[in-house]
């Protein structure tokens, strides 16, 4: 479709949205991409059924799973990622808009000049103040926490700035719940042979692919172990040339295998270690699938420079050592011995990963419910006429 074409059909949509009654728009979800649903459907499922909510669906992505539901609670809109979308903000009119984009109010996306109340809803369990930028949460006015150390950051940067308050809820993480749910036990481990790797790093220039891959899959390889690269989508598209620089290398190798699709779940399940550096992929593949991660040390991936004056270590930092180990890229020659250190008690692996999530995560096996009845409570306050923070926050 050309760009005209686009255009028309967000404009289209933007139109449509804008007849709905004011009553139906008091629930909007706003979503960057189809990635969102994955973790907005647990919440939307509840809101449209027990709770009987009827919803707005709005996206950037025409092949969002979001906006193909066929529900009828669900009113879907596609309002692409130009001109209409910075309207759609601009002017929206609604009584809450939940999402999961950061950053509102920083960039082009503005709070609307009419009065919204705005929910963020984190998609994973980072920190919020060393891989985000320093104000990437500040002008939300309620935020869908996962853990508690977010709630304790968010307060703590309200201290140092004095900013206002927002309101903070506690919600949990689906996705952990998710692979919790679907996870098996890999085949059993006999010797070197059994052994799956799984590669699986973050994208940017200090990640692993672009640092020491080439070698680091040599050194496995050499081991004796089954390795699956598992590239970061951003990789194939930033970066390219790291990935067949490897299968270059190394692709004739049987024990080799490249993974480049998202919703490939098999290797996930199948492997008996992740190596990563600080992608939350390993979070969830430690606290989920209950399987160690050997996480290389390298930089982290940083957009806010000031994060040391929260006084807080952010939790992807802390919670490495407890998921399994660290590695310096000079040691390369150090994993296959630290893999097989890794794997070798399960069990004990499983109980202490049992307590972090205890301790790490909130509303184990309900965040949708959780998240869901945060954000009709929210809708029914404002429904009956409370108070709504003054845009510009």
């Amino acid at each position: 479709m050309s760009r005209a074409g686009e255009f028309l059909r967000h404009w289209g949509a933007y139109r449509r949205f804008n007849r709905l009654p004011r009553a139906a728009r008091r629930i909007v979800l706003y979503a960057e991409s189809g990635q969102d649903w994955h973790h907005f459907r647990p919440v939307v499922e509840h809101l449209t059924g027990p709770l009987g909510a009827t919803l707005c669906y709005v996206s950037s992505d025409p092949g969002d799973p979001g906006l193909h539901q066929d529900h009828p609670r669900i009113r879907p809109f596609c309002i692409g990622k130009g001109m209409v979308r910075i309207w759609f903000f601009q002017f929206l009119e609604a009584d809450l808009l939940l999402t999961q984009m950061l950053d509102l109010g920083n960039f082009d996306l503005k709070r609307s000049i009419h009065p919204v109340h705005y929910i963020y809803m984190f998609h994973s369990l980072i920190s919020t103040h060393m891989a985000d930028h320093a104000d990437s949460y500040d002008h939300y006015d309620t935020i869908l926490c996962a853990g508690p150390h977010q709630a304790r950051e968010i307060r703590r940067r309200e201290e140092l700035h004095g900013l206002p308050p927002k309101r903070l809820v506690p919600h949990g993480y689906h996705r952990i719940e998710q692979l919790m749910a679907e996870r098996r036990e890999p085949p059993p481990v006999h010797g070197d042979a059994d052994i799956h790797v799984l590669l699986a790093p973050s994208w940017g220039e200090q990640t692993i692919l672009n640092v020491c891959g080439i070698d680091l899959v040599g050194v496995l390889l050499a081991a004796g172990f089954r390795v699956t690269l598992r590239p970061h989508f951003q990789t194939r598209w930033q970066t390219p040339e790291v990935i067949d620089r490897i299968m270059a290398r190394w692709g004739d190798n049987p024990r080799l295998r490249l993974i480049e699709q998202m919703g490939e779940s098999d290797s996930l399940y199948d492997s008996h270690v992740m190596i990563t550096e600080w992608s939350g992929a390993g979070q969830d593949y430690g606290m989920g699938l209950e399987k160690p991660v050997l996480y290389i040390d390298l930089p982290p991936k940083s957009r806010n420079s000031t994060w040391p004056e929260l006084g807080i270590e952010p939790f992807e930092s802390l919670v490495r050592t407890q998921l399994g180990a660290l590695l310096a890229p000079a040691k390369l020659a150090d994993a296959p011995d630290t893999i097989r250190r890794l794997v070798r008690e399960p069990e004990r692996f499983r109980e202490h990963v049992a307590a972090l999530r205890r301790d790490w995560i909130h509303n184990p096996g309900r965040s949708g419910p959780a998240g869901a009845e945060a954000v009709a409570g929210i809708a029914a306050e404002l429904a009956a006429g409370a108070e709504i923070p003054a845009p510009g926050r």
